[in-house]
Formats: structure tokens, sequence, C-alpha cells
């Protein structure tokens, strides 16, 4: 007579060898539908990155953080070979939308990484959600884009998600410095129309108000635009002590030149954001950079300094540029993370992946060790798919050894939890 534990474990083996007959015949039972892998097919994940323009190192910083999560995993997921198969967004809308839409066109995708540009963003989002697919983001930080509150602007689609911040964060953070730290009570804010600049000087002017300061002119400029001097005039009006651009690298450029010089602003403070903290910005601003404050990224940690040391080696030995490489390793690593726990292999070695439980896999995500922090995917508007916290934020100032010496990146100045501790 068998004893009970061979009994247990041959009913166990008849149950597991049954479940997979099962799904051997099953051609896919998510509502979202499936990807199936062949037994010899590499797994295929999608990238809508910015691959031109003037910064086109934002989608290869994305994709060089991918590459080092796969490093990590032996290069192999599931013991398949991974391709990163990559459109470039140019950060427009419209590339964002076409970029999407040559991604859906091949079934055999399993997820997005991207987009690199809220803008691009918002162009791609009603794409990869209808085609019912995933995408996550390394480096969109717009609020407008986990808000599902369509009368304010907001964009959400299911199946978005971002290990970046929400800018309601970094707005919070640049406006309590601006009033406990630089003690001033009058903010001016420009931003381009852009959804991720759009976001940025709501955020900061929603905080600073709630704070018993005034934000006295909020401008709006256009991109490429030379002359300033309209909306430079009406902020030396305004009596602004502060004006707060966080507008990408080309605009933070000619609004930094031309703000520094002009007449009765002086001695005003200057501050942006993540889109011009780059050693592009800093060597191209000149002596009109000194001194500017800068609200951007700042990751530390054992963790963190094991992947700058695999960066070196395997990437650039100069280090990353830009201010979002840890992100994109996150990103990376909960869309990997999530394909392993979903994916149902069959008898003859073949894979399903179903796209709503890859959803809901991400959305699951809780306490998640990153490199950025603890993370946490909301499944609530108006943070609907925000994975981060705002923990891996500080503001920078800009002196002049990053603008005539090289050195990169600047060290933090006021950091998050700085802010936390009052």
């Amino acid at each position: 007579m068998m004893n009970r534990l061979v009994i247990v474990t041959l009913l166990a083996l008849l149950i597991a060898a049954f479940g997979r007959a099962i799904l051997a015949d099953d051609s896919c039972a998510d509502a979202l539908g499936c990807v199936e892998i062949g037994p010899d097919e590499k797994i295929l994940i999608g990238g809508i990155l910015r691959l031109s323009g003037p910064k086109p190192w934002t989608g290869y910083v994305a994709q060089s953080a991918f590459q080092l999560a796969l490093l990590a995993r032996d290069g192999q997921l599931l013991g398949r070979e991974v391709e990163l198969l990559l459109e470039d967004s140019a950060c427009t809308e419209d590339g964002g939308r076409a970029a999407a839409q040559r991604l859906v066109a091949n079934p055999a995708i399993v997820g997005v990484i991207g987009t690199n540009c809220s803008l691009a963003a918002k162009g791609a989002l009603p794409v990869i959600s209808e085609a019912g697919w995933l995408m996550i983001s390394p480096s969109n930080t717009s609020p407008f884009l986990t808000d599902a509150d369509r009368e304010a602007g907001g964009l959400y689609q299911p199946g978005y998600f971002r290990a970046a911040h929400n800018d309601r964060f970094q707005g919070e953070l640049s406006a309590r410095f601006a009033a406990s730290v630089l003690n001033v009570d009058k903010v001016a804010t420009i931003d381009d129309g852009d959804p991720y600049t759009r976001g940025l000087a709501s955020a900061i002017a929603d905080t600073f108000t709630s704070l018993n300061g005034e934000v006295v002119f909020q401008g709006v400029i256009m991109k490429g635009l030379p002359d300033l001097s309209g909306v430079l005039s009406a902020i030396a009006d305004s009596g602004a002590q502060l004006v707060y651009f966080p507008v990408f690298r080309e605009e933070a450029l000619q609004i930094a030149r031309q703000l520094v010089d002009w007449p009765g602003m002086e001695d005003n403070f200057m501050m942006t954001a993540d889109g011009a903290f780059t050693t592009l910005f800093a060597q191209e601003v000149g002596e009109a950079g000194v001194g500017i404050y800068v609200a951007a990224p700042y990751v530390q940690g054992k963790l963190y300094e094991a992947f700058l040391n695999s960066w070196r080696m395997e990437i650039d030995e100069a280090g990353p540029t830009g201010g979002f490489h840890a992100h994109g390793y996150d990103a990376a690593n909960l869309l990997l993370d999530a394909l392993e726990s979903v994916a149902q292999e069959r008898d003859d070695g073949s894979l399903l992946i179903g796209r709503g439980a890859l959803r809901e896999a991400l959305a699951a995500v809780e306490d998640y060790p990153g490199l950025t922090g603890s993370l946490t995917c909301r499944e609530e508007s108006p943070h609907a798919g925000d994975c981060a916290t705002g923990e891996a934020l500080a503001i920078f100032q800009l002196g002049a050894a990053e603008i005539h010496e090289g050195r990169w990146p600047p060290p933090p100045l006021w950091t998050a939890a700085m802010a936390e501790a009052g």
C-alpha cells in the first residue's frame, strides 16, 4: 500500500499534467487576448523611445537601462532570448502615435517600454490601450498621464504604468524649497504648453499657493521662439522673486540667457526642472547658468552604486547621461518580472502570455525594491499607473564646477527626505 506522501505527489503530478493538457488545447482565456510564443521563438518587447531630434540621448538611456536589466538575468527571460524592437517617437504626439501603430501591428510583442516624453505618450496611449496592451514608461512625469479626469485635462488610459515620479511630487518639492529655503513669496512660471511643462508649472503653482505664496504670473511661450521680451517684461512688472521655467534644454537656454541680464531681474532666483538637467545644458548655458536651481531625480544607495558600476563597464565608462537611467532600469525589471509571473508554459514548450493578466500583475505591484525606492503601483486617479513616489527627487544648484569645469552631476542641495523632515 502506497504511503500518503507518494499518493499526494502522484496526484499533484496528475493535476499539473492535466492542467498543461488543457492549456495546450485552449488558445486563450484572457479577455484582452494572449501572446503565443513558440518553443524556439524570442520574447519580443517594444520600445517607443526618443531616438532622434535635439536630445536623442533620452531614448538611448532607456535602451541601455533595459540591456542592463536583461544582463542581470544572464541575457534571458523564461529561458529565451529577448529582443527590444525600437520605434522612434521623436518626442512628439504624432510620432508617439505612429510608433504605437507600428508596434501594435506585430501581435508577437508582449509589452512596451516607453515613452520618454509625456507628449509622445499622449499620442501613443490611446493606441496601446485600445489594443489591450501594456506600456510602462521610464521617464514620463506629466500629472495628466495618470489622471482620468477628462474635464481637468486627464489623459489616463488603462494599461499605462510608469516608474518615473509624477510631477505633482516634483512641483511640491520645488514650491516648498522656494518658500522655506529661498524665502520667496512671489513666483512666476513659464511653460511651453507641452503636457510635461504645463503639468510642472501647474504643480508648483498649486503647492506654492497652498503655502500662502502668490503666483504673480503664469506665461506660455512657443517652442523655438527666440525673442522672449514680452514674457520677461511682464514677469519683471509682476514683482516675482523667483522665475520657474520647467521646459526642455533649448527653451531653458533662451530663458536663462535673456533673463539673467533683464532690467530689474538681475538678483532674482531662477529654477528649472529635469528637462534641462543635462551636461549639455550646463555646457551651453555659460555664465548665465551659474546659480540656477534645478529640480531633478536623485538616486542613492548600494544597489544604485552597483548599477552605476555595471553601466560604466557595460555601457559607457563615463556613466549615464541625464536623470532617468535608474528609473529605466526599474521600468524594465517591473515588466520582466510581470512577464515571468504570468507566462504559462505548454507541453510543447511554447508560452502563453495573457495581456489582461500582465496588466493585473503590474497593478498588483506593492513595495517593489527598485533602485529609485520602494515602488507600489496605484490604481486610483489621479495616480492610476503611478508606481513611484517622490522620494527619488532633489533640488540641485548649478555652479562654476558644472558650468565651466565639466563636473556632473552637481551635488544635491535639498532632498525630498529633507523636505519631509521639515
